[in-house]
């Protein structure tokens, strides 16, 4: 045993009184810091490496956020419709969504469409929204284009002015009307239209429309009928449309015209009067054809003129068309009201004149019959008979 080893043993051995064997003993000095470690890069570089995660962690929490948004359930409880005017902007769109109450946020409606390529491809229109539609719902629909669209509806057999009336009291239609296009040249059919289309843009489609249809059944007509040009095809069908509206006679009410024509007669028909006296407004309805009416000079009257007047007298539809193109086979030249929205066909003016006493009975016992429960009589269509 070394001397040392002795003296550490003897100080382990020497007695301590118990405060100072209780007494706390002083920490070891901590080591002491590289130079590297106490650099300012260091410092900076951990500084902005902490910084960036933070950063990091929020970007990611606001992406997750604004992704739950954008296809989460949205705040529609119940149906709902808006318009998005033509030329409309992103923001704009954006902000009268969140307006309507159509969707939460209009900022991350922008950005889930900008994220999606969509911006460029949100159309105008009106569109329907169901209940709890996400956002991500509203942009396709919008971006889809399949927007509401209205019915708007143009009978067989009206003028132009009474078209452009009716585009004109249509409250989903924009825009001023154009000048009234020439008779005959507009499409009698339903229209399925998006809110905001413009009136003079629905024209357009009518007459684009009606010259198709035109041209096609011209091209299918029956070479033999005595008409020189589509011009006179389109005038004989507007005659036919305004004379019937039952489809099993408007082939023969054609082949009568036709008939008379190849005859040198004149036509002799009632609507022709009232284009040439009212022109595209119509009669008034508690005005009845007088003879002064009849003998009234002017070119639409077929009572006075011959052959066909100088133009249409209406828009006429398919129906009228294809029966002035393909009439009946027939020799029938006169036709006559028979009292119940048809008519009587003759092939010569001693029957006709017998269909027209039996018409003119009928039309005395329901003028009677009115007359005995106190109504006035229903006024029968204008009576075209041909003589």
């Amino acid at each position: 045993m070394t001397e040392e080893s002795g003296d550490r043993r003897d100080q382990r051995l020497v007695p301590q009184s118990a405060a100072e064997a209780l007494r706390p003993r002083p920490a070891p000095k901590p080591p002491r810091r590289s130079r590297g470690a106490r650099n300012q890069v260091v410092v900076f570089f951990n500084l902005i490496f902490s910084v960036a995660l933070l950063v990091a962690l929020v970007a990611v929490g606001v992406v997750a956020w604004g992704r739950a948004e954008f296809y989460g359930a949205g705040p529609l409880t119940t149906q709902a419709s808006y318009v998005i005017p033509r030329n409309s902007g992103l923001e704009t769109i954006a902000r009268g969504l969140e307006r309507e109450g159509i969707i939460s946020n209009s900022s991350v409606f922008e950005y889930g469409v900008r994220l999606s390529s969509a911006d460029g491809d949100l159309k105008a229109g009106e569109y329907g929204f169901e209940p709890g539609a996400s956002m991500r719902d509203v942009m396709d629909k919008i971006r889809s284009g399949q927007s509401i669209l209205h019915s708007v509806a143009v009978p067989e057999g009206w003028t132009v002015r009474q078209v452009y009336d009716r585009l004109q009291a249509e409250p989903v239609l924009t825009g001023d009307l154009p000048p009234l296009v020439p008779e005959g040249t507009l499409r009698t059919d339903t229209y399925r239209v998006q809110r905001g289309m413009t009136r003079a843009e629905l024209v357009a489609k009518m007459q684009a429309s009606q010259t198709a249809l035109v041209e096609e059944v011209w091209a299918r007509r029956d070479k033999d009928i005595d008409i020189k040009d589509i011009g006179e095809f389109v005038t004989l069908a507007s005659i036919v449309e305004k004379e019937t509206g039952r489809a099993d006679e408007r082939s023969r009410v054609a082949a009568v015209f036709l008939n008379r024509l190849k005859k040198g007669m004149r036509l002799q028909s009632d609507p022709t009067i009232i284009y040439g006296i009212w022109g595209g407004s119509g009669k008034p309805p508690s005005e009845p054809i007088r003879q002064s009416h009849i003998k009234d000079a002017n070119p639409y009257n077929t009572y006075v003129i011959n052959g066909l007047p100088p133009g249409p007298i209406a828009n006429p539809g398919r129906a009228a068309l294809e029966a002035v193109a393909n009439p009946s086979e027939t020799q029938d030249v006169y036709f006559v009201a028979d009292g119940t929205g048809g008519h009587i066909f003759a092939k010569t003016l001693d029957e006709h004149n017998a269909n027209v006493r039996r018409y003119r009975a009928i039309e005395r016992a329901q003028n009677a019959a009115a007359a005995a429960g106190g109504a006035p009589a229903d006024a029968e269509p204008d009576d075209p008979v041909a003589q």
